[in-house]
This record gives C-alpha cells, structure tokens and sequence, in this order.
C-alpha cells in the first residue's frame, strides 16, 4: 500500500470556533485520491451535472439537518 504523503497544518481558529485543518498536496497526488474515491467516474460525473442543472432551475433545498428527512 502506497502512503499519501500530504502536509496538514491547524490554522488557529478565531475564539469558539471549531478547528481547522489546511491540507496540502501537489495536483498529481491529489488527482490519484480523487480516482480512488471515483471522482473521475462518468457516472459521478453526469450527477455532478444533474445537480448543477437543479441548481440553476431552484430544484434544489436547503437542509439544515439529516432528521429533517426522517
């Protein structure tokens, strides 16, 4: 098993905030993590554009918690 090696960095977060996290990697390595999780996958792709056509219709809602769905 190849390792990813990527710089993460905690950014100091402003007072009551959660922390933060900055993630750093080269284009390369970040397109391999992308194909691992299918990312780059034609059927991931097409929703991708299903989701912007909602969007620009106003098909879409906003959800403020997942219990709302329940």
């Amino acid at each position: 098993m190849n390792l990813l090696p990527v710089a993460i960095e905690k950014t100091k977060a402003k007072r009551g905030a959660r922390s933060q996290f900055v993630v750093k990697m080269d284009a390369q390595r970040f397109e391999r993590l992308a194909n691992v999780f299918g990312y780059f996958n034609p059927d991931f792709l097409k929703s991708l554009d299903r989701a912007e056509e909602d969007a620009r219709k106003g098909r879409v809602h906003k959800i403020n918690s997942l219990k709302d769905l329940e």
